[in-house]
């Protein structure tokens, strides 16, 4: 009976771990270190930690990357579906599992998105009519049979993701790993994804392991367990309510739920009982009153920015060779010394407007006034020299192959001193935690180590106006926090100005006071962000989600403006005085 009930278990078992160590070739030190740890059969698992802490690593591991293609040594023993790893090999491994990649770029292989949906089945020789069926069925769930005769690399970020889902999707696998699959959404886009991840992973059975840094929205649907890293080991292994209840979020750098600060904020005891592991779940009655209360101390008040005017966007407009219109007469202003975001879904064209603002493509109609001159007609190299832009894919930025040598290319471009570049480039190296690194090759950094690479390669040249596409995509809380904090210290003491795009809403309500909001190249609002998310005509228009400061307002029958404005106070206080 014992060996039935063993054997039983063991059939169970979709990964296992055991006493496993992994080092790669190029490092002294394990990057995982003695893991031990089941997944189960059709379990839904997500994967949190800090950069840096072994969670991609964990990842490579399970779908045969490492150490067949990032090579390293092993210790212990790792099963995938009951096949020891070592035996299986990538191809072997990926008959098991079906990888989604947090940079799709490195994952296309097709000329077409429908070709790239399709390769694995074509590796597999499947009819043609099948094949053709299954595809369109894929692109359809994820929202991107209209697109399928397109180039991959012409999409947006958002579409290359769906593209990615789509192509797991159509395999028959029994593990799928996604590996930071909200990178590169916009909000609502994000929340549609874990909703339909969530729902495959209900309807197949499937076993689903969910590696990302968003934890509020990766929640959004549940999971049965949250595991946590940290220095290449698993520091918590528990349901999501447990983990959201306890301290470990913050010792270990993760940043929690929204309204789990709010709760905090108000005072209210955060207790695992009260089903924290999203808004829907959460038990509220008990903490209505404190949270009343806290609501209604409020003042209401909002930073000003100064009066007088860096940059004026005038009836600007602009469409693509293929005809395509991105940007429709849009026009604003923004103040010396502001700090702004502008949100908006993929393909909204908060990109084009940027490239715009900063010379890369020439507007239709419509002006562009920098300190009260026109620059519509100024060179890129002319404007560089006030406004400096971070791409949002670094991969399309970076031409150096050492750190140091690519933060310096500005400088030297600009025939600055060798003994001025050096202090400059690694005071700035400093500041945006890389001067650890600074003799690394640029190959050996992780996307967000990448981005911040990008981003002090601007900050170097100390321009008047920063203008950032989604400078924390891909970053751990902790490095978003030293990165957005010393743009927050940059723009008050020196004064630069410093428009963001981004997806990130946490982003938006911590760190700015107003926004733009751009849908299908036109815009749709420019207020306060408390104001923004909490018009839900706005946050519709423009695939935003409502944040749970919306929800929970809702469920305690309150306008979602006072609470969001009561929390961004709060937030001040925490983050910035």
């Amino acid at each position: 009976m014992g060996n039935i009930e063993k054997a039983s278990a063991s059939d169970n078992i979709a990964v296992k771990f055991k006493d496993f160590s992994f080092r790669y070739n190029s490092q002294k030190e394990p990057t995982l270190k003695n893991i031990s740890l089941t997944i189960n059969k059709g379990e839904k698992v997500l994967v949190i930690g800090p950069s840096g802490s072994g969670k991609s690593t964990f990842g490579h591991c399970i779908n045969g990357l490492a150490p067949h293609s990032y090579k390293g040594e092993v210790t212990g023993t790792l099963e995938v579906m009951g096949k020891e790893a070592s035996e299986l090999g990538i191809f072997g491994a990926s008959e098991y599992v079906g990888t989604v990649l947090q940079d799709s770029d490195c994952q296309f292989i097709g000329l077409t998105a429908g070709e790239d949906i399709a390769f694995a089945m074509e590796n597999e020789c499947v009819e043609t009519g099948t094949m053709r069926q299954r595809v369109l069925a894929a692109a359809i769930s994820v929202d991107m049979d209209k697109f399928l005769a397109s180039n991959p690399f012409q999409l947006s970020g958002g579409q290359k993701q769906r593209v990615s889902l789509a192509g797991v999707m159509v395999n028959e696998v029994d593990i799928l790993l996604f590996d930071e699959p909200l990178a590169n959404l916009d909000p609502a886009t994000g929340k549609y994804a874990i909703e339909l991840i969530d729902d495959l992973q209900k309807q197949s059975g499937k076993t689903v392991i969910i590696i990302e840094h968003r934890l509020e929205d990766a929640l959004h649907r549940g999971a049965d367990r949250v595991i946590l890293f940290d220095d290449g080991r698993i520091v918590a292994d528990l349901p999501p309510s447990e983990l959201l209840a306890g301290s470990l979020l913050e010792k270990h750098g993760i940043r929690e739920p929204l309204f789990i600060s709010a709760l905090k904020m108000a005072g209210c005891g955060v207790r695992a009982e009260d089903n924290l592991q999203n808004i829907a779940s959460l038990s509220i009655e008990a903490h209505k009153e404190k949270l009343l209360g806290w609501a209604g101390r409020g003042t209401g008040r909002t930073k000003q920015a100064a009066e007088q005017d860096l940059l004026e966007v005038r009836d600007l407009a602009f469409k693509y060779k293929s005809g395509t219109r991105a940007i429709k007469d849009i026009s604003f202003s923004v103040k010396k010394g502001e700090m702004l975001a502008v949100i908006g879904k993929n393909g909204a064209g908060k990109s084009t407007l940027s490239k715009l603002i900063c010379g890369m493509e020439r507007p239709d109609s419509g002006s562009i006034i920098f300190e009260g001159r026109d620059i519509t007609r100024d060179t890129i190299k002319e404007r560089s020299l006030r406004i400096g832009f971070a791409m949002q894919n670094p991969n399309h930025m970076i031409c150096k192959t050492m750190i140091m040598d690519e933060v310096s290319l500005g400088l030297k471009a600009r025939k600055i001193a060798d003994d001025i570049i050096k202090d400059r480039v690694e005071e700035t190296l400093r500041i945006c935690g890389l001067y650890p690194f600074r003799n690394w090759p640029v190959a050996a950094l992780s996307y967000g180590q990448k981005k911040r690479v990008t981003i002090a390669s601007i900050l170097v040249l100390e321009p008047k106006m920063l203008i950032l596409d989604e400078p924390t995509a891909g970053q751990d809380h902790k490095h978003y926090t030293e990165i957005m904090e010393f743009l927050k210290e940059l723009n008050e003491r020196s004064g630069i100005t410093i428009m963001m795009i981004t997806h990130d809403m946490h982003l938006a309500i911590e760190y700015t006071n107003r926004a733009i909001v751009l849908s299908d190249g036109i815009k749709i609002a420019d207020d306060t962000v408390a104001a923004i998310l909490s018009n839900e005509e706005a946050i519709n228009s423009a695939n935003l989600k409502k944040t749970s400061l919306y929800d929970l307002a809702i469920r305690l029958e309150l306008e979602p403006e006072l609470l969001i404005q009561r929390f961004i106070e709060d937030e001040g206080v925490k983050f910035h005085l």
